[in-house]
């Protein structure tokens, strides 16, 4: 298991002061709307940018340079918040049950789950509690492992491998921990509340470094990595499932930093 470690510095208003780490301006650059408007998890590939939609809940694989659909597939997430590319599969974050379109079936009634699909055909194959029991957002998969931000009893980065079994966490220091990226060293995460992106060593869970948003930047939700470049997308939706009114609801940005 990870070895746990306590932050550096106090918690104030739930923000870590900025000399516990250094802390850099982002500059955003908006790209492309998503097909479906609602993009709330993001995952690179060479072939394309995963984009998990919160409303519609469909997995779609977009081109790069056009943000026009190469692959489009139904899953059985709802309230999406999170996907991630791995191990010959999708994995979609089901963030509780969908409240912005009709009920289906399979929607979660409570809490979260991880709903898994093969990567070529879009066939479902697994539903997948958290493991913690609680709401999910961001996933990625890296190093052979699914990698969730968890909240609810606890919020965390929770490492599992490719059947949920748990394998070891570390905690987090600010609230509403959203999409995660991998730069081939250390993880990424998104902190929507206070537009802040955090590096993390995996090893002991400490903050090597953060990057600030402006609150006149499209609101973040999913992040990704992708040949040194950064991404992030903008939901368009509050916490209280209503509309944040951002201009750029619906835009996947390039980060500069």
């Amino acid at each position: 298991m990870l070895k746990r470690r306590k932050f550096l510095g106090s918690l104030a208003g739930g923000v870590l002061a900025a000399g516990d780490y250094p802390l850099k301006t982002g500059r955003v650059e908006p790209l492309w709307r998503s097909p479906d408007g609602h993009p709330n998890g993001l995952e690179a590939t060479d072939d394309g940018l995963w984009v998990g939609e919160q409303i519609t809940d469909r997995a779609l694989l977009l081109d790069w340079k056009t943000g026009k659909p190469l692959l489009e597939f139904e899953t059985q997430s709802s309230n999406t918040s999170g996907i991630a590319f791995g191990g010959g599969c999708v994995w979609m974050a089901a963030n509780g049950p969908a409240q912005l379109r009709p009920q289906r079936p399979h929607d979660v009634a409570k809490g979260g789950r991880i709903v898994k699909l093969d990567a070529r055909t879009g066939a479902h194959i697994k539903n997948y509690p958290t493991p913690n029991g609680g709401g999910v957002h961001g996933l990625l998969w890296c190093l052979d492992s699914l990698w969730i931000t968890q909240f609810g009893p606890k919020k965390n980065i929770t490492r599992t491998d490719a059947d949920l079994n748990f394998l070891s966490s570390f905690p987090v220091p600010l609230e509403r921990a959203h999409g995660l990226a991998w730069d081939g060293k250390n993880i990424w995460c998104m902190f929507s509340n206070d537009r802040r992106m955090l590096k993390f060593d995996i090893r002991d869970g400490r903050v090597l470094e953060g990057v600030q948003f402006a609150e006149t930047d499209p609101d973040p939700h999913g992040l990704t990595w992708h040949k040194g470049v950064f991404y992030y997308c903008d939901a368009g939706i509050a916490p209280s499932h209503a509309n944040t009114g951002s201009k750029y609801m619906g835009y996947v940005c390039r980060i500069h930093f």
